[in-house]
């Protein structure tokens, strides 16, 4: 494969100097963009386009045309794991993901098999390679997966949650076959990423979506140990280079200390937990990604850079700083203003490097 041509973003997730930050966003191939939503429409469904390796290379593509990105990330979905355990995922119109045959009993988590991944979602695999050949080494690939207790929620509750009330009252009556579960879905998300990694993926982030809605113990048991299952299994190193791992909870708080024990290279930090505090967590162990407020980006660009000077100086000195949102890009966003947000990164980070 083609020589990578900007490693920023690797460099900085190992805590390697670099000349100034890095920028991506998630959500960055995406619904903000009209580019998009053309693909989609034209697709006919949101999984038509994950799908179909052209339209999932040519969708991650879009953002790095119109943006001075430091990588692009593969366009997929979480719920791809749980599909491919025969749980029947679909689309409902305005309601998002369900799943035809949710696991709520203990014989329904017995039943459940490890796929052969390499079959089940070679479409995946397929995406990865065409992306890594469209990119011819401009930028890094990232390769991603949910996290075992964010996957298994939507797998217990059928659907997104508010409450996670079914998936909770599994953890009090039988935590057991939760934690069996846990361990099927983290097996299996190993095997996805390594195979991401195989396919060209050269660097992967696991994103913990509902990690924040467990507390201390719980947080550590049924989130945490998962997580940390998946970075030991994970590939570290392809084609000469490390390959990076960032973990990703949102709402972690001060978990974000615990986190950083697991052997990852960098840390998601949401946007309500500041740099500087994340950064005494973590006590340089490991990069930080983020995490200017999504809402942000709904602002006049004066506003928009005053937020990129803030979360830079957040930060302060020295590597081992990815920038990004503390969430995803909401799809109402002017695209305009991403740009001002990425040029305000490129104008205003050299100085922290020096």
């Amino acid at each position: 494969m083609a020589q990578l041509k900007n490693d920023l973003l690797l460099r900085a997730l190992l805590r390697e100097p670099v000349d100034r930050t890095p920028v991506w966003i998630m959500r960055q191939a995406g619904r903000y963009l009209p580019e998009y939503r053309q693909v989609r429409e034209q697709a006919g469904d949101f999984m038509s386009v994950c799908s179909n390796p052209e339209l999932a290379c040519e969708v991650t593509m879009q953002p790095l045309r119109r943006y001075k990105l430091d990588a692009a990330i593969l366009f997929s979905d979480i719920l791809t794991v749980p599909d491919a355990m025969g749980l029947g995922l679909y689309f409902a119109a305005g309601e998002g993901p369900r799943f035809k045959r949710p696991v709520r009993k203990t014989a329904d988590i017995r039943r459940l098999k490890r796929p052969d991944v390499e079959r089940s979602l070679a479409y995946v695999f397929e995406a990865v390679r065409t992306i890594r050949r469209e990119l011819n080494g401009s930028v890094p690939l990232i390769g991603f997966a949910g996290s075992p207790w964010t996957v298994a929620t939507y797998m217990v509750e059928g659907r997104s949650s508010r409450d996670f009330a079914t998936i909770k009252g599994l953890a009090a009556e039988n935590p057991e076959a939760l934690l069996s579960l846990l361990d099927t879905v983290a097996r299996t998300t190993t095997d996805y990423l390594n195979a991401q990694i195989d396919a060209g993926a050269q660097a992967v982030m696991v994103f913990d979506t509902w990690g924040g809605a467990l507390e201390g113990d719980d947080y550590r048991r049924y989130s945490l140990a998962a997580m940390q299952q998946i970075v030991d299994g994970l590939t570290r190193e392809q084609d000469g280079r490390r390959v990076p791992v960032i973990l990703f909870t949102k709402g972690a708080g001060a978990q974000l200390a615990n986190m950083a024990e697991t052997g990852c290279d960098a840390l998601g930090v949401d946007w309500t937990t500041d740099l500087a505090t994340a950064r005494g967590y973590v006590e340089d162990k490991v990069a930080l990604q983020g995490n200017l407020d999504p809402a942000t980006l709904r602002e006049s660009p004066e506003v928009i850079r005053q937020g990129v000077a803030e979360v830079l100086a957040s930060y302060g000195n020295g590597p081992g700083h990815v920038f990004n949102l503390g969430h995803g890009i909401t799809p109402d966003i002017d695209p305009a203003h991403l740009g001002v947000l990425i040029d305000a990164v490129h104008e205003l980070s050299p100085p922290y490097h020096r």
